[in-house]
């Protein structure tokens, strides 16, 4: 009851009541990704194309879509990464979402965010006064 509930009453969690019934209606399941995110297909867009979404597992963050799902949903490549047999390079990192707003972003050095102080001044820094 609850997930119906999240569905009716907001988009960025998961999907709406309106997409569920377009995937219902028209969609065709292609994959899933390593996050839970699922991918389907089915009908044409403005140019005559297969229109291709996600539906994601939690909250709507497009960071969360691979890189390998982010081109097959933007038809820049054809095959979906389920059905090829892609093996990532030795210097390749695992992906990795955005983690701005988080309590695992990056925080800098002397940054207030870090709870740290912040270094001392080195007065080699003048500041700018009106007519001086």
């Amino acid at each position: 009851m609850k997930k119906f509930l999240l569905q009716f009453f907001t988009w960025w969690n998961g999907q709406t009541l309106g997409t569920r019934f377009h995937t219902w209606r028209k969609g065709t399941r292609v994959g899933e990704d390593e996050f839970g995110n699922i991918y389907y297909e089915g009908g044409k867009d403005s140019e005559g194309r297969t229109r291709r979404w996600v539906i994601y597992n939690g909250i709507s963050d497009a960071s969360l879509v691979p890189a390998g799902w982010h081109g097959w949903l933007h038809h820049r490549v054809d095959v979906a990464p389920v059905n090829e047999n892609y093996t990532p390079r030795e210097w390749q990192k695992p992906h990795q979402p955005n983690l701005t707003g988080t309590p695992a972003a990056y925080r800098p050095q002397g940054s207030i965010a870090t709870g740290k102080e912040r270094p001392r001044v080195t007065g080699d820094y003048d500041a700018w006064t009106p007519g001086g």
